[in-house]
Formats: structure tokens, sequence, C-alpha cells
């Protein structure tokens, strides 16, 4: 038989027994987050950040859970968050809130971000970087690098040629050359294509051109992933203009700090193939498998620098024509020789088309460490390094793959701190996800890595045992 809803039945004025844990059911994502995570630490964290006296504040575990909640279901506002929230019991069981708890202003989270600034965040995702390295979820041996452009919050209109009269007669332009002021020194030049023009809206944010895409203001994501189990153990972002090749010591050093294991092998694209890289690798001890950079330099079928020899005794060059190049200058910034032949021999070179078309003659540049930058550069052409190259392309695509749901696509807030805040909650909450993956219980972490640890021990006692046993000894 049919039932019929019966309409215009009085609604219950009081409900016995209601439960928002019993509503929330027991394989939700949530549940599984509220079991691993600790945010009462952000209490201590930001503990400077009040005083004693006055209006009493949203307790900070709250606006560090709506915060998350906003990034995890890529909430397209904080007005529509807390607007949402009421008709959300799953989000009030996981602030604790009861049914008829005050929900507060969404400007409570704007606020919050300016107190705190981007240190609380950061100090979250490397917790659980650390949570990740307990469970036994990162090896720490090789990291793998790479970036990602992300859409500023930011019109193209709002973009502002400074050399333009028409720029200048414009009423913001005292208040932008105010705000221009106020950026760091080493940072002004980082958030434009070039030096002619900046945002109104964000100058931090930076016109980049990639592809057939044309240009617009953006950031750039950069990021170390750890080969065992895809966990982000590193991250920074920068203006969109800055080449991600400088970042690599940072990273490295940033991986180092939250995961407190030392890196052995660094996989990158070319664009992390410079001199200054295979050099800062070569002097942390660490294996570069890191394609050599491409310039772009087309040299039409020319000599390539592979094709002089160099005589360590006199310190020369030889060309294939079997003509010296003799050291001219030292360029201190770059840490080269340069290496030229004379421009009468040269001009009547029979090789000299296949060699250069300068006048004065084929230059050459050679780095103060030039055999370290060699051999560095032979390591990286070998089989392994080429296979973790390829790892490498799918496992990165993967990390910011990921990131695309959680809004990462395009900035939520103007201002570099601001998108760094909103990358280290993109990236704890990826992380997250990994440990609610492996991790089914909160006590499972320790136990984990108690696992694997006697794993390891294992594995040297068969070691030691079968070395023992060659050599005519017993190994308990």
């Amino acid at each position: 038989m049919m039932g019929q809803q019966a309409k215009g039945q009085q609604l219950k004025m009081f409900y016995q027994g209601l439960s928002l844990e019993r509503r929330v059911r027991p394989d939700h994502p949530l549940r599984q987050v509220k079991k691993l995570v600790d945010f009462d630490f952000i209490y201590q964290e930001v503990a400077h950040c009040y005083g004693v006296n006055g209006n009493v504040s949203v307790p900070p575990p709250v606006i560090l859970k709506l915060m998350l909640l906003l990034v995890f279901y890529n909430v397209r506002s904080e007005r529509e968050l807390m607007a949402t929230l009421p008709e959300r019991l799953d989000w009030l069981w996981f602030l604790e809130f009861d049914l008829d708890d005050e929900i507060p202003g969404h400007s409570v989270l704007s606020k919050a971000r300016r107190r705190w600034g981007p240190a609380a965040f950061q100090h979250f995702f490397e917790r659980i970087v650390w949570q990740c390295v307990a469970a036994g979820l990162v090896d720490g041996s090789k990291i793998f690098m790479d970036s990602s452009l992300i859409a500023a919050d930011a019109s193209k209109n709002s973009i502002l040629n400074l050399n333009s009269l028409k720029s200048q007669l414009n009423p913001h332009y005292q208040e932008l050359e105010a705000r221009l002021e106020e950026l760091p020194a080493d940072d002004q030049g980082k958030g434009r294509l070039n030096k002619t023009r900046v945002s109104t809206t964000d100058p931090e944010a930076s016109l980049v051109s990639q592809g057939k895409v044309r240009s617009q203001l953006s950031f750039k994501v950069h990021r170390a992933v750890d080969s065992h189990s895809e966990v982000i153990t590193a991250t920074q972002v920068t203006s969109g203009a800055v080449n991600e090749g400088h970042l690599l010591p940072d990273l490295v050093d940033q991986h180092t700090d939250n995961t407190r294991r030392r890196a052995e092998v660094v996989v990158a694209d070319s664009q992390y193939g410079t001199i200054r890289n295979y050099l800062a690798c070569h002097d942390r001890g660490l294996k570069a498998h890191i394609s050599p950079f491409k310039d772009g330099r087309n040299r039409n079928g020319r000599f390539s620098d592979e094709a002089f020899s160099y005589d360590p005794e006199d310190d020369v060059y030889f060309c294939p024509g079997g003509q010296r190049l003799k050291r001219t200058r030292y360029d201190r910034n770059r840490e080269t020789f340069q290496y030229q032949g004379k421009a009468k021999i040269c001009q009547a070179c029979a090789l000299k088309d296949k060699c250069t078309g300068a006048k004065r003659g084929r230059t050459l540049n050679r780095h103060l460490r030039q055999e370290e930058v060699r051999l560095m550069r032979d390591r990286a052409q070998s089989c392994r390094s080429k296979q973790d190259l390829r790892t490498r392309q799918h496992l990165m695509e993967r990390s910011f793959a990921r990131s695309v749901p959680l809004g990462l696509k395009r900035a939520r807030w103007r201002g570099l701190w601001r998108v760094q805040i909103q990358e280290y909650l993109t990236a704890a909450i990826q992380n997250i996800m990994i440990l609610v993956r492996y991790i089914k219980e909160p006590g499972a972490a320790i136990s984990l890595a108690m696992k694997q640890a006697k794993g390891k021990w294992q594995k040297l006692q068969a070691f030691f045992g079968s070395v023992s046993t060659l050599w005519g000894y017993h190994y308990p």
C-alpha cells in the first residue's frame, strides 16, 4: 500500500534523544580527520595574538577547523561557508557545535588570518608532515620537485603601465606607489612580467604566459613530494615570474627540517638543471636526477660546446679545426671563465659556418668548478635517473591534480602571504587524506612505525646472518 505524506502537520517542538553523533555516518571523512588530527595545538601557537581583557573570541581550534572546511569542500567564499553551516549537520558535529549555537560572522576568518599570519598555518602543515613521518609514510631519501601556476584573484583590467602618462593621472596611482614601496626590495621585480607593468589589485602577482595560453596574473606553487606515499614534505609560494629552479635549495632544507630525514636523491625536470643547483646538490651530498637545463639557444646545426676539447695543462680549448681558444676574462657573478678564439683565424677557418657567426670568433664559458658540474651532469644521464624522471612526471601531476578539487587552481585571496596560507591548508589536507587512507586508528601510526622498524631490523639480522654463515660464524 502506498503511503501518503501528511500535510499541514505541526512540527515537533522538542526532540528527545537527538544526537549529532548518530546523525553523522561512521565512514564520514570528517570522522577520520577528527580522530587523526589534533587541533588544540593552535591554542598555544596563537596565544600571543590575544590579550587578557576585552571580548571573548571564537576559540582558535574552531577557526582553524572552519578554514579547513573552507578548503576541504572548496566553498566559494567565507560568507557562503557561514550561510551553509547551519544546514550541514556534519559540519556542526565537526566543529562541536549544537543545533542552537550561534554561528560566528564571516569576518572572523579574515581577522584571524591577519592576526595569526602564515606562521600558524605553516606549523599546522609541518605537524601533519611529522605525523606522516611517525606513521611510517615518509621515507625521506628521495624527493620529487615541481611547480604549478595558479591564477591570482585579480583581473587583467587592473594592470597598469607605469611608464604611461595616462596611468600616472589615475587617481589610485599614488596609492599604488605607496603599496609598491612597502614590498621587500628583492621582491618588487618578481611581481611583474617586466618592470613597467603592475596590477593595481594585487601588485605581488605577475603576468605569466604559458604555452598557447594568454598571459595572466599568477602565483606559483613549489612543492617537494616524498616518493614513499606521495606526502608533500615542503611547499612554498612565490610570484608567478619566479623561476622554479631558484627554489631547489630552500625546498631541500624544508624537507630536512620537516621530516628530520636527510634526502639522498632529488628528482626534477630541466627547469631545475642549472649549474647552481648541480653544485648545491653536490655540496649537500645529493644525487641530482635532474635533466640539464635547456637555455633555448638554437645553434642551427653548429658545433656544440662538447665538440671542443679542454687541455688542463695549458688551460686552453681546442676547436674541431685544431685552433686554440685562450682564456680572456672571468665573470664573478656566474663564476665562469670565458675562452675565445682569434677573430682572424676564425674568419679564415673552413669550418666557420659550422662553428659561429660572430665576427669576433667563437667563445666558450667554463665554470670555476667545471669538473664537479660535469660529474653531476653525467650522473643525471644514468638509467636510474631517467627512470626517476619518468616517475616524477606522473607523481607530480597527481599531486597538483589532487589540489584542483580543493580550489588551488585559483587564489582565494589577494597577497602573497594569503596565497601561502591557502597552499599550507591545501597541502595539509592532501597529507591528511593520505593518513586517512593508510591509518584507520589514531594509535596505529605509532604501531605502524614500530612494525616497519622491526621489519628493517629483521632484514639486518638476515643480512648479518648470511655474512656470518659465509665466514663460518654463527649470528644469534
